[in-house]
C-alpha cells in the first residue's frame, strides 16, 4: 500500500492508514509509508552519517602529504581541525539517527500490535475457532518485535547505498581500477550472502510454525492443569510437551546454523574484501600510480566501507526474518468475520422487538424474561449464540435477519454474556466497568443485582483489589458474579446470559433470580438455566429437546404438565418426595447449599466455569 491513496488523505493522517494484509512486503512497506516523515528523516541521517564516513580518510590523506610529507605545520594543523570537527558533527549526527532509528522502530512495533488487537477484537466470538490460542500468543511476543527491526533498514540501509556510490565516487578520482573493483565487489559481496539468507528464511519458517503448535501447547496446560492434575495426566503432557520442545529445539539449531553464517559473512567477507582492495591499493603505490597519502585513503576509505557492507548483510538477515514474521501477520490479518461476506444492509427495529430463532424454534417475546432450559447446554447456549449474533444463522429481530443488521447496531443492543467471557488483569473496578467509567452509584446497582457486593467487600481493597489475569486469584462462583454484573453495568437492551447461576448455592441463587428480573423489568432478558429457582423467575420458559423447543409456557404450568420438563428439572432438584409432589419452591436448596462457602460452589461443581 505504498500507494494508499496518501494524495487523498490530509497531512498528519498517516496513522490512520489501514494495515496492507495483502502480502509481507506490503505489510512492511505498510508500516514504512505508515510513518513517512520519520522514516524519510531516518533515512536522511542514515545517508548523511554514512556518506560523511567517507571524508576522514579523505582529510587524512590531505594531512599526510599537504603537512607531513611537505613539512608544512599549519596544512597539518588545518587539516587536523577539519578532521576533529568532521568527528564531532558524526557524534551528532549518529545520536539523532539512532534516536530517529528508535522512534521507527517503536512505531513500527506499536501500530503492528494496535493493528493485530484491532483485528482480533474484529473477529470477535470467532477469533477462538478460527486461530488457535498459541498463534495469537507467538504473534504478538515474537512477531511484532522480529518486524519492527526490520525497519533498521530504512535508515542504515539506504545510508549504506549512499556511502558505497560516495567511496565510489571519491575512488574514481585516485585510481579508476580500484573504484571499478569497489563498485563491482560491494555488490557481489550482498549477493553472495543471498543464499544464507534463502536458507535462513526456510529454517526460520519451520521454526516459527513449530514455536507457535508448542505456544498452543503451552496455553492449553496453562488453562487445564487442575483438570490434568485431576486426571492423573501431568507426567504424561509433560512428557509430550518434552517432545515437542525437542522438535523446537532441533528447528532452533537450524536456525542458529544458519545465522551463525551470516553472521559471519557480515564479519569476515568484508575483512577479506578489505584486504584485496588493499593489496590492490599497496601495488598501485608501489608502481607510483598514487602517491602515499593516496594509499592511507584508500585503506581508509575501504575500511568505512566496512560499515555499510556488514549493514547489508545485517539488514538482509533482519528483512528475512522479518518476512517469516509478517507472512504469520498478513495471514491473521486476513480472517475475516464468518458473517462478514453477507450484505449488512437491514435496519435494526427501533424499538424493542421480538428475536426468532428458526433452527430451535424459539420464540422471546421484547421485554419479557425468558429461560431456556434443556438437558444438553450447549443446545441451549447455541441459541444464545445464534439470536445475539455471534453464529451464522437465519435468526431474525423484528422480522429483519439478524445477520443482515450492521455489526454495530447489534452489538449496541444485544450482549451475550457467558462464563468464558474473560477477566482482564487490573482492578476489580476496571474489569466491571468495561470500556468507559461509569457512576458510582451504577456500579453498586450492578453489583447488587449480580450479588456480587459479598465479593467487593470479602476482597481487601475492595473495588480496587487488582484481579490477576482471567480473576484467576478469585473463586468460580465469584468471577460469575463479577461477569454478571459487567454484563448488567453495560445495561443493554438485549442480555443473554448462559447459566448465569451455574456456580453459586441456592440462597445465592434465588436472590440473584429475584433482583436480576426486578433490575432488567421491562427489558428482554434471556437466561439458559436448568434450576427451578431461576426458572420459576421467568416470565416464559422454552424446553428444549434435541434442540427444538418442545414446550413454552411458565415454569409451574410446565411443571404440572409432568413430561420431560419435570423430569429435567427432577435431576437439577433435590430427590423429590415421596408423593412425587415437586413444588416450584424446590430447587435443590439442600443439595446446592450443601457445602458452599460465601455463596459460591466449590470449583468444579454443577456447571461451573462454562457450558460451551
Amino acid at each position: 500500500m505504498g500507494m494508499i491513496h496518501d494524495t487523498a488523505r490530509p497531512r498528519g493522517t498517516e496513522d490512520q492508514l489501514p494495515p496492507d494484509h495483502r502480502g509481507p512486503v506490503r505489510f512492511l512497506w505498510w508500516l514504512v509509508v505508515g510513518q513517512r516523515r520519520r522514516t524519510a528523516l531516518a533515512a536522511l541521517l542514515g545517508s548523511v552519517w554514512m556518506g560523511l564516513l567517507a571524508l576522514p580518510p579523505y582529510l587524512l590523506s590531505r594531512a599526510v602529504d599537504d603537512g607531513l610529507r611537505a613539512g608544512d605545520g599549519g596544512a597539518l594543523l588545518r587539516w587536523s581541525a577539519a578532521l576533529l570537527a568532521v568527528g564531532l558533527v558524526e557524534a551528532w549526527l549518529s545520536i539523532l539517527r539512532h534516536r530517529t532509528m528508535t522512534r521507527v522502530r517503536n512505531d513500527a512495533a506499536v501500530r503492528t500490535a494496535r493493528a493485530v488487537a484491532h483485528h482480533a477484537a474484529r473477529l470477535g466470538a470467532s477469533l477462538s475457532h478460527r486461530v488457535a490460542e498459541g498463534e495469537v500468543l507467538a504473534i504478538g511476543l515474537g512477531d511484532v518485535a522480529t518486524v519492527a527491526q526490520s525497519m533498521t533498514a530504512v535508515g542504515p540501509g539506504t545510508g549504506a547505498v549512499v556511502c558505497c556510490l560516495a567511496v565510489a565516487a571519491v575512488l574514481f578520482s585516485v585510481s579508476p581500477l580500484i573504484a571499478a573493483v569497489v563498485l563491482a565487489g560491494v555488490p557481489a559481496l550482498a549477493l553472495a550472502v543471498g543464499p544464507l539468507l534463502g536458507r535462513l528464511t526456510g529454517a526460520l519458517t519451520a521454526y516459527r510454525a513449530r514455536q507457535g503448535e508448542l505456544a498452543l501447547q503451552l496455553a492449553d496446560v496453562a488453562g487445564g492443569l487442575r483438570v490434568l492434575a485431576g486426571l492423573g495426566g501431568k507426567e504424561a503432557y509433560a512428557r509430550r510437551y518434552g517432545r515437542a520442545s525437542a522438535r523446537l529445539l532441533e528447528e532452533g539449531y537450524r536456525v542458529a546454523s544458519a545465522t551463525s553464517w551470516v553472521d559471519a559473512c557480515g564479519t569476515g567477507v568484508p575483512a577479506l574484501f578489505l584486504a584485496v582492495v588493499t593489496w590492490l591499493g599497496a601495488r598501485t603505490a608501489a608502481e607510483g600510480a598514487i602517491s602515499v597519502g593516496d594509499l592511507v585513503a584508500v585503506y581508509g576509505y575501504v575500511a568505512v566501507l566496512l560499515v555499510p557492507v556488514a549493514s547489508f548483510i545485517e539488514s538482509g538477515g533482519d528483512l528475512s526474518q522479518a518476512l517469516v514474521a509478517a507472512r504469520r501477520i498478513v495471514a491473521f490479518l486476513a480472517l475475516e468475520p464468518e458473517s462478514a461476506g453477507t450484505a449488512r444492509t437491514g435496519r435494526a427495529p427501533h424499538g424493542p422487538a421480538e428475536l426468532y430463532d428458526p433452527v430451535s424454534g424459539a420464540r422471546i417475546a421484547p421485554g419479557a424474561f425468558t429461560a431456556l432450559a434443556s438437558d444438553a447446554p450447549a443446545e441451549a447456549a447455541a441459541v444464545l449464540d445464534r439470536i445475539g449474533g455471534l453464529a451464522p444463522s437465519a435468526a431474525t429481530w423484528g422480522g429483519v435477519r439478524l445477520d443482515a443488521v450492521p455489526l454495530d447496531a447489534v452489538r449496541a443492543r444485544i450482549l451475550v454474556a457467558d462464563n468464558e467471557s474473560h477477566l482482564f488483569a487490573g482492578p476489580v473496578l476496571d474489569a466491571v466497568e468495561g470500556r468507559a467509567p461509569r457512576d458510582p452509584a451504577a456500579v453498586r446497582r450492578a453489583l447488587h443485582t449480580a450479588a456480587a457486593e459479598d465479593v467487593v467487600r470479602a476482597l481487601p481493597r475492595g473495588l480496587d483489589t487488582p484481579l490477576d489475569d482471567g480473576g484467576r486469584n478469585v473463586s468460580g462462583g465469584q468471577r460469575q458474579r463479577l461477569r454478571l454484573a459487567r454484563a448488567l453495568l453495560a445495561e443493554p437492551e438485549v442480555l443473554l446470559a448462559a447459566e448465569p447461576t451455574s456456580a453459586v448455592d441456592a440462597h445465592t441463587e434465588a436472590r440473584l433470580a429475584a433482583r436480576l428480573r426486578a433490575a432488567r423489568a421491562g427489558r428482554t432478558t434471556v437466561v439458559t438455566t436448568t434450576s427451578p429457582l431461576v426458572l420459576d423467575a421467568a416470565d416464559t420458559v422454552c424446553h428444549l429437546a434435541d434442540g427444538r423447543v418442545a414446550a413454552t409456557g411458565t415454569h409451574r404450568a410446565l411443571l404440572a404438565a409432568g413430561g420431560a420438563y419435570r423430569a429435567l428439572v427432577s435431576r437439577t432438584a433435590e430427590p423429590p418426595a415421596a408423593d412425587g409432589d415437586l413444588t416450584a419452591a424446590s430447587g435443590g436448596t439442600a443439595v446446592r447449599a450443601a457445602g458452599a462457602v460465601g455463596g459460591d460452589l466449590p470449583d468444579g461443581t454443577g456447571a461451573a466455569e462454562g457450558t460451551r
